[in-house]
């Protein structure tokens, strides 16, 4: 099974089977895994919005681009010394004409402020980043989400605009 490693944590990207999975049964997806089976507790904002790119994007786009499904799903960010599900990152999809992609994250609210998400995002930023086409990662935060925005600081991204309560950040491939 493909994934990524960090000093504390496992990425490991979910194929269209394991999505479905997740969708039907998350617990005995995580079992599937080996990982230790815990409900994610994320505000209902984050969890809708969760519930949305799975239906809507996640599955279709796994789908359509089975060989590359790394690129359009979510990769489970799992705490390595308690074999857990901490999170969720991923991208938007191989680059766009103008070189870049989204990159997206929610981490379970029992895991926030120890560094979790900085450490996912800058180990998905540097395996995303192999890819020569990719000129930039982006981001958008909420003006209102002070910590989120710490995350993208702290992994090098720089903030571009602000516009209608959102803030598009970027970080530029140094490769």
């Amino acid at each position: 099974m493909f994934q990524l490693e960090s000093t504390r944590l496992r990425l490991i990207p979910l194929n269209t089977t394991q999505l479905q999975l997740h969708a039907a049964d998350y617990d005995a997806l995580q079992r599937s895994l080996g990982l230790v089976p815990r409900p994610m507790q994320m505000e209902e904002y984050f969890q809708n919005e969760f519930d949305d790119a799975l239906a809507n994007y996640w599955l279709p786009e796994t789908a359509a681009n089975a060989s590359r499904y790394e690129w359009f799903t979510n990769w489970l960010i799992v705490y390595k010394s308690e074999n857990c599900v901490a999170g969720g990152i991923g991208v938007a999809g191989l680059p766009n004409d103008q070189g870049e992609t989204e990159i997206g994250y929610g981490i379970d609210q029992s895991f926030r402020g120890q560094g979790v998400a900085t450490e996912a995002l800058e180990c998905l930023a540097e395996w995303v980043f192999k890819n020569r086409a990719l000129k930039a990662l982006i981001a958008h935060t909420p003006v209102a989400l002070v910590n989120s925005q710490r995350v993208l600081i702290k992994a090098g991204f720089e903030q571009i605009s602000e516009n209608e309560g959102l803030i598009l950040w970027r970080k530029l491939n140094a490769n």
